[in-house]
């Protein structure tokens, strides 16, 4: 059987809702929920009423980033039923995640637990691979499409892949800036990405009838 065609897809952010996640965590190590601030906040820091953490309160939250954590992370609303239409249009799906590899299996069993059809996890924990740390990952993977919230981790991927940028929460985002004309597509979420990608009549269908013909 021929082998399908790959999308790659980002965990927080894209899958995932790291905001609720972080915002949970700070409960965990500090014993209150914090209020938002900013609903549209790109950076979680910003969004919350938290202060910044130094020596052992920061290492104290930091220990709540653990298997629990990267376990039980909410999906973001309508990932779970984008990657489904998604695979049902003849896709795989893997998810490209910048953390550390020791938690990939927390990663998997959370895909899974939310209800995400991807069996497949690759963790890129640092940047030894060049501009993006996800650059290797995707130069092996040879995905058609990359899907990520994060404009820099787009530096230096393969021109080939399609580059599909979620621009997320507006205020303090790192979207911004000519650094933009290196994606190919631009989308409030990973739902619309699909329905676009998906769509007869986008421009992603006909270049990709393009290269196959």
């Amino acid at each position: 059987m021929p082998t399908k065609e790959i999308i790659a897809l980002d965990g927080d952010g894209v899958l995932l809702d790291y905001h609720t996640a972080y915002r949970l965590a700070w409960e965990r190590a500090f014993g209150e929920l914090p209020d938002i601030v900013d609903p549209h906040a790109y950076w979680a820091l910003d969004r919350y009423a938290v202060r910044r953490l130094a020596g052992d309160d920061l290492e104290r939250f930091r220990l709540c980033f653990d298997e629990v954590h990267w376990s039980s992370l909410p999906a973001l609303p309508g990932a779970v039923e984008a990657c489904h239409q998604l695979v049902e249009a003849g896709y795989e799906l893997v998810c490209v995640t910048a953390i550390q590899t020791e938690f990939q299996d927390a990663r998997l069993k959370n895909l899974r637990n939310a209800g995400f059809p991807i069996e497949r996890i690759v963790t890129t924990p640092s940047s030894l691979y060049g501009s993006s740390p996800k650059v290797a990952a995707l130069t092996e993977l040879q995905p058609i499409a990359f899907v990520d919230d994060y404009l820099p981790y787009f530096a230096g991927i393969p021109a080939e892949i399609h580059a599909a940028l979620i621009l997320r929460e507006p205020n303090g985002s790192p979207n911004v800036g000519p650094e933009l004309d290196q994606v190919d597509s631009q989308h409030v979420d990973l739902a619309d990405f699909a329905n676009w990608w998906l769509s007869p009549n986008s421009d992603a269908t006909i270049r990709h009838k393009a290269t196959v013909t």
